[in-house]
């Protein structure tokens, strides 16, 4: 059978938020998970097809892809994979339904461990940058904390031959289940922590934890064209895990500070050049230093209008990994009026505005008509 376009199987206009997709996909996983449909296998194919859509629609890589591609785009026998169907509604899914979170480990498999805890928890970090180096991509070397497996057990939480028992509240499961209306609800064992063991003898330094404290400095790359608000994944330095699980990622979220002369929408720049009346009136060429320091000349021709727009066309910002495409630079002419003026240029302008008419009746024209 031929897949259904992603949007339609969540129901979601092609430029739907990512808020308006995670609800839409919160309602069918409830309707059709097979906890609440036991046997129903038409249920089972809508739950895992839905929950295809929003893997794929939830990602913005895989978005785009998937936009320009079709189905070719996020293929993950071809490569666009990373993980398989269900990871990300999983990770999504453990927040928004709290202890319900199992309804999505148990369908699609643990993440590691007796229980799918085994993960070390995910960072953040805050940078701030200059505009510039959002524009064009930069380096720069960030420190923060994180949990490390312990130096004095590596990590495995036990004194030196030491060793572990099944843990005599969940036998050896790691898990403690019960049940709440349609779900059947798996938690993380309170006594051996999702082991499904615990330790004889825990570890003095880190009291069994398999973890201690540890300072990283690591240079990370920002590229050429991030926006404000974005977030750098960086996998395996967030958090470390207890008995060397898979440690959590590290999200590096970009701050840019605004520039005093250029503003950025989309991957265009937009600048203001101010000329005197006389200069608009008459025509001029005004020097235009770009973002990039390149110096341009550009010509403003006779009698242009404030709030004239120039277009240099591939000076604005580059496109997020795609070397090479920038957008383009607008400049923007604003033409000055003098407040201050002695009675030999008031007198010339006066004379000025009698030769062209200026106590002619004005006559209203639409806003549009303003180039």
């Amino acid at each position: 059978m031929a897949k259904r376009d992603y949007y339609e199987v969540l129901g979601v206009a092609k430029g739907a938020t990512q808020e308006e997709i995670k609800k839409a996909y919160r309602k069918l996983a409830i309707q059709f998970h097979p906890d609440k449909n036991p046997g129903d296998k038409a249920a089972e194919e809508k739950f895992k097809e839905a929950t295809e859509a929003y893997e794929v629609l939830s990602d913005t890589e895989k978005r785009t892809r998937y936009d320009q591609f079709g189905f070719a785009g996020v293929d993950p026998s071809a490569g666009g994979g990373g993980g398989g169907f269900g990871s990300a509604a999983f990770r999504d899914f453990e927040d928004l339904f709290g202890g319900f979170g199992d309804i999505f480990g148990s369908f699609f498999g643990s993440r590691g461990g007796n229980s799918g805890s085994n993960r070390g928890s995910d960072l953040r970090y805050d940078l701030e940058i200059d505009f510039k180096e959002a524009v064009f991509g930069t380096k720069t070397e960030i420190t923060y904390n994180r949990n490390a497996p312990c130096s004095v057990c590596n990590g495995s939480g036990g004194e030196a031959g030491s060793r572990s028992k099944v843990c005599p509240t969940c036998q050896g499961s790691g898990q403690v289940r019960r049940s709440s209306g349609f779900f059947s609800i798996a938690q993380p064992c309170s006594t051996c922590g999702g082991e499904g063991h615990i330790i004889e003898k825990p570890c003095r330094a880190c009291r069994g934890s398999g973890l201690e404290k540890q300072q990283v400095k690591r240079t990370i790359e920002v590229p050429a064209g991030i926006e404000q608000g974005k977030k750098i994944r960086i996998t395996g330095l967030g958090e470390a895990a207890p008995n060397a699980g898979q440690p959590g990622d590290l999200y590096v979220a970009i701050h840019v500070r605004e520039h005093d002369s250029f503003e950025r929408n989309g991957n265009d720049l937009y600048c203001m050049i101010p000329v005197t009346i006389v200069q608009a009136a008459l025509g001029t060429e005004v020097n235009v230093t770009t973002l990039d320091d390149k110096k341009i000349k550009l010509k403003v021709p006779a009698g242009t209008q404030n709030g004239k727009m120039f277009r240099i066309k591939e000076a604005g910002v580059p496109y997020l990994h795609m070397n090479g495409k920038r957008g383009d630079l607008y400049i923007k002419i604003h033409v000055e009026v003098p407040t201050s003026l002695s009675g030999k240029s008031k007198e010339l302008l006066s004379q000025l505005g009698e030769q062209i008419g200026e106590n002619l009746e004005p006559k209203p024209i639409r806003l549009s008509q303003i180039s």
